[in-house]
């Protein structure tokens, strides 16, 4: 039983803590400040997982840039297809989200808040703009807002340096 207790996470400061929930809570809200301005939707609800990832853990490989805007894309563009080419049947979910977790591992873009994406899509059933506001659009701009707030003092290195290998 003690397995399942354990808590490999590391130990977080208040203020990292309070970095983290702040930068995730003013991410959104400057989603929601460009989606208000714009006329544009900016914001869906895996985005607020994604804020978890960009700014409670910012040195994960499944923060880094190419894995959340990537993966955002990726993951929604297989929902879309779906939508689109797959009769409305209870399988077509599991095929959807089965689909988007094998491509973003091949493409080496895994960002695990994108595995809603598909589901998202299926129940909303959006058209394929959808990709571009909010799906691109959104996720590029968290990426820039949490490259920011790892910049300000006391902040995390973000995005990682690029590895020789």
């Amino acid at each position: 039983m003690n397995e399942f207790l354990r808590r490999p996470q590391p130990a977080v400061g208040w203020a990292a803590a309070l970095r983290a929930g702040l930068g995730g809570g003013g991410a959104i809200a400057v989603l929601l400040a460009l989606a208000h301005v714009s006329q544009q939707p900016w914001l869906m609800a895996p985005f607020g997982a994604s804020c978890v990832l960009l700014f409670s853990a910012p040195a994960s490989p499944l923060s880094q840039p190419a894995n959340v805007i990537g993966g955002h894309l990726v993951a929604t563009a297989i929902g879309l297809a779906a939508v689109h080419w797959l009769p409305d049947a209870a399988w077509a979910m599991p095929l959807a989200v089965a689909l988007a977790i094998a491509a973003m591992a091949v493409l080496r873009v895994t960002h695990p808040p994108a595995g809603a994406d598909p589901l998202l899509v299926l129940i909303a059933r959006p058209e394929w703009s959808f990709l571009l506001f909010p799906v691109a659009a959104g996720s590029l701009a968290l990426v820039l807002l949490a490259w920011f707030v790892h910049r300000l003092p006391g902040g995390d290195r973000y995005p990682l340096p690029r590895s020789t290998t």
